[in-house]
């Protein structure tokens, strides 16, 4: 039976990690065997620059944790090494960092994950991984919205436009009656 200070622990750590989840937008669960000490480098620093954060989780402190964070569905995934990646900021970035990591090396694997508190699938992880990031998205949305607004500009001012050139005529008309 483990000590009340090492419960103690245990509980504080599964509350920290609790509240990492509820305030994350994104989170992926990954199988990390097979990862050398330099790619784990490489790849930790690639999720800081993104605002990810990236820990290896005991099992069972995250089952705890998910749970305590009201997500479900990602018990069964919860076997083996296993490693968290979660963004408060950024939806995309951790999906699409672990995604192309996976990609390239065979025994990186991703489990599952959790979007806003729902827990999503491999393939939905995946689907998050191909959309471009938070700037490109905003700025195509701003282009969508921007679009109408330049239409709109450039009837109205041809209307103005027409409008003076019949006022022009007319006046000019009138000159030369009288």
């Amino acid at each position: 039976m483990p000590s009340e200070k090492i419960l103690e622990e245990k509980k504080q750590a599964v509350t920290k990690l609790s509240e990492s989840l509820k305030t994350a937008h994104t989170g992926v669960i990954v199988d990390y065997k097979g990862i050398t000490v330099e790619a784990d480098t490489k790849l930790r620093r690639e999720m800081r620059e993104s605002g990810s954060q990236y820990k290896v989780v005991k099992n069972t402190l995250l089952r705890l944790a998910l749970k305590e964070a009201g997500i479900t569905g990602l018990d069964d995934v919860l076997e083996g090494p296993t490693a968290l990646a979660v963004n408060v900021d950024d939806y995309v970035a951790p999906a699409k960092i672990l995604t192309k990591y996976a990609d390239q090396n065979d025994t990186f694997e991703i489990k599952a994950g959790f979007i806003d508190g729902k827990s999503v699938s491999v393939d939905e992880i995946n689907i998050l991984a191909s959309l471009p990031p938070k700037d490109q998205l905003v700025a195509q949305v701003l282009r969508g919205l921007n679009a109408p607004i330049t239409g709109l500009v450039t009837v109205l001012n041809g209307t103005i436009k027409g409008l003076v050139v019949a006022l022009n005529a007319i006046a000019e008309k009138q000159q030369k009656t009288a």
